[in-house]
């Protein structure tokens, strides 16, 4: 009898460890099926599509260059196998693309009712958080107010059309003092006569000048980072836009303490000083 009893004891031993994982397997596929049942009633209605990579998603395929006269390969192919509408990572973050001409509107026409305006903390980090683009509400109506205001009717036909004029004609005395044999980037070109606009209109910098050029060179290594994979490693695009970032606020908050210094009214300060009239001046003044 003994004998058999330990017979016994020992092959319940031996089957133990099978019948134990037996029990944990069934135990794990019931808890799956539970969970995915769970998850399947709570997920959203997403359009169908891809994440990608961990953290990078789609980006780099989404920012691959491409002619200005299509859409690029990555929206071609996610579009025919998703169709207009479908989801990505892009920027880090789960994203809806939408390349649908109704949906898009839709969009734009509920723009602070139904939806709210929004950038990737990404763009947002390095556009800082007081750029139109990333504001919203009450904020956002404020400075879109002030800059409707500073280009009024009034101020383009005094100010800016004439400035507009006078640009296109430094580029076109660039353009007949140089080589007849030259070639020149269109791209280029209008860069450079939109930043030199801009640079005479936002901090009075006349074009050609040694710090106008730095800052050029540095606004378009900026611009690069914006549209590029937020990788903050040294030597990456969007880490050399960040620094970018820091020298310009550096600058233009010395501008702006040189423009507060002058404590005189908006009539007569192209008169009695020789601040000129820009986009810092004109809010100093409001």
């Amino acid at each position: 009898m003994a004998a058999m009893m330990a017979s016994i004891t020992s092959e319940l031993l031996f089957f133990l460890p099978f019948i134990l994982l037996a029990v944990l397997s069934f135990y794990t596929i019931t808890v799956a099926k539970c969970n995915a049942g769970r998850t399947k009633k709570k997920r959203p209605n997403l359009p169908p599509g891809a994440v990608g990579w961990p953290f990078i998603g789609e980006t780099f395929g989404y920012l691959r260059a491409h002619p200005a006269t299509s859409i690029g390969q990555f929206m071609n192919q996610h579009i025919a196998r998703y169709g207009k509408i479908y989801r990505s990572s892009l920027f880090g973050h789960p994203t809806v693309v939408s390349a649908d001409a109704g949906l898009n509107r839709y969009i734009l026409q509920n723009e602070g009712r139904l939806f709210e305006v929004s950038y990737p903390p990404s763009i947002g980090g390095i556009l800082g958080k007081w750029s139109m683009l990333v504001l919203v509400g009450h904020h956002h109506r404020e400075m879109r107010s002030i800059a409707l205001d500073f280009l009024s009717s009034a101020h383009l036909r005094a100010v800016l059309l004439p400035e507009v004029e006078r640009h296109t004609l430094l580029i076109l005395r660039d353009w007949l003092l140089s080589s007849s044999s030259a070639v020149f980037s269109a791209q280029h070109e209008a860069k450079k006569f939109t930043y030199n606009l801009m640079a005479k209109n936002l901090m009075s910098m006349e074009p050609g000048e040694e710090e106008t050029e730095r800052l050029r060179l540095e606004y378009v290594t900026f611009m690069k980072g914006v549209v590029s994979a937020p990788l903050k490693f040294p030597g990456t695009a969007y880490s050399k836009a960040l620094k970018v970032q820091r020298q310009q606020h550096s600058t233009v908050n010395t501008l702006l303490v040189l423009y507060s210094i002058v404590p005189v009214s908006l009539a007569h300060i192209h008169v009695h000083t020789r601040i000129p009239m820009n986009v810092h001046t004109h809010i100093l003044l409001l």
